[in-house]
């Protein structure tokens, strides 16, 4: 089994020379400053947010972007959401566009559903993680209810599982079916559904009377920020969801 480093800062500002780092996973890392410097090999990925990538001395940050843009139009929805009425159209293409890929997950064997590819999240799980996302940001933040967390939520990679576990009540080592996980995440997307209908200007701006979990910083969250949010977690999830099922369906035609 590999090594494996978690929560440390003993790589910072280090020099790795000369070194077979064939399959290496940098995963939830702070990577400001990483160079890649005359190293080759094939099969090198890179994703996340990043602020600048330069390959080979050209900046290819803005070209990424766009073709994810033009790929997947509802991240720009996403992103440029300002107004109650853009985010309503914003959720409302979203909702449409989970409806569509969770149909199409449907018409595959349920053991395909719990499939990772390439170490990703299943498709599961990764709506196990949008369920908390809208638990934690819509049912805690935005509208204070007394028992906002499912238990099959699944907080991110950047988020101390036990702590979350522990804190929200989740069952992290639970193995729901597809169907067991939908009821409880179609019932939030139709409590952000209701949100963005009702949604004024004035609301926008309030201040939220609750952080989206206790782990969170102490600051002020708005209420735009937090459908921001889960507005940009359904749409870059979605693109990743999307990207799996394609290989698993392959996988299932072939098997």
């Amino acid at each position: 089994m590999p090594a494996e480093y978690s929560q440390g800062d003993q790589f910072r500002g280090a020099r790795i020379h000369l070194c077979d780092l064939s399959g290496l996973e940098i995963r939830d890392c702070d990577v400001t400053g990483l160079k890649i410097v005359d190293c080759y090999g094939g099969g090198v990925s890179l994703g996340g947010g990043f602020e600048r990538v330069v390959v080979n001395d050209v900046d290819v940050t803005a070209y990424v972007e766009a073709e994810l843009d033009r790929l997947h139009p509802n991240r720009v929805l996403a992103r440029e959401a300002t107004s109650a009425a853009e985010y309503r159209a914003a959720w409302d293409a979203i909702e449409k566009q989970w409806g569509e890929t969770i149909d199409r997950a449907r018409r595959l064997p349920e053991a395909k559903l719990h499939e990772r590819v390439d170490g990703e999240w299943s498709f599961v799980e990764t709506q196990r993680h949008l369920l908390m996302a809208g638990d934690a940001w819509i049912g805690n933040a935005v509208l204070e209810e007394d028992a906002p967390y499912h238990s099959l939520g699944l907080p991110g990679g950047g988020v101390p599982a036990e702590a979350s576990a522990k804190l929200l009540g989740l069952t992290l080592d639970a193995i729901p079916t597809l169907e067991e996980v939908l009821a409880p995440r179609l019932a939030r997307m139709a409590t952000m559904c209701r949100v963005v209908d009702e949604l004024t200007e004035a609301e926008l701006d309030r201040v939220c009377g609750r952080k989206p979990a206790d782990l969170y910083p102490d600051k002020d969250y708005v209420v735009r920020r937090c459908l921001s949010v889960v507005l940009k977690e359904e749409a870059e999830h979605h693109r990743y969801a999307v990207r799996d099922l394609t290989v698993l369906e392959a996988d299932t035609r072939t098997e």
